[in-house]
């Protein structure tokens, strides 16, 4: 959706700096910062993120039974998306309790209840997919993963086929650069090496 796209960047949980780029945690350089819990203290732009979520999920998994919110950035979005689906609400740590009963997922989990998970950002979709395994280990069914942006990398493609999974998102790496486009005085040359970041990030210059 182009609309969730421009207000990623109209409210800056997106930012965009060929230039300078960004260091991710891993070491790796890229020219895009994506911080979208800053969605939650729009009302407008949540109210329009979790609509577009539930229309997504409405399309594609519409036998859901349960919605699953990824700790912490996934929770309140799919909380947003429970009450407007009407159904049930849990959420998956990232890893189990060290404590108590040692659960990781919070919430009624039924056995073989249909599972959509959310998370708020899809980069190689290796935290998410580790929310998936937690959830199939409790005997639910994971129909798939929705999420508010994805990078598209390659990777994400990639391990997600592993899995035998389907995600969706919103928007994208190539909408919002587009969109960006339109709002700021970037160069072809930028836009061409923002686009090369996406096809190779780790040799990405």
């Amino acid at each position: 959706m182009r609309k969730i796209a421009e207000a990623l960047l109209d409210i800056e949980a997106v930012k965009l700096s060929p230039a300078a780029p960004f260091t991710w945690a891993s070491g790796i350089k890229s020219p895009i910062y994506c911080d979208n819990r800053l969605t939650i203290s729009y009302t407008a732009i949540r109210k329009e993120i979790a609509n577009g979520i539930a229309d997504l999920i409405r399309q594609n998994y519409p036998s859901a039974e349960v919605i699953a919110g990824t700790a912490t950035a996934g929770i309140p979005h799919a909380a947003w998306v429970a009450d407007i689906l009407e159904l049930p609400l849990i959420y998956v740590r990232s890893k189990p309790k060290d404590h108590g009963k040692g659960k990781q997922t919070e919430g009624v989990l039924r056995e073989n209840q249909k599972v959509v998970l959310i998370d708020d950002l899809l980069s190689t979709g290796g935290s998410v997919l580790k929310a998936a395994t937690a959830l199939e280990n409790e005997n639910a069914v994971v129909l798939g993963v929705v999420g508010i942006f994805s990078y598209e990398l390659r990777d994400l493609q990639e391990n997600f086929a592993k899995r035998n999974l389907t995600f969706h998102t919103l928007t994208n790496f190539s909408e919002l650069i587009e969109a960006a486009q339109q709002k700021s005085s970037f160069t072809q040359a930028e836009v061409d090496s923002m686009f090369e970041w996406k096809k190779s990030p780790k040799n990405w210059k």
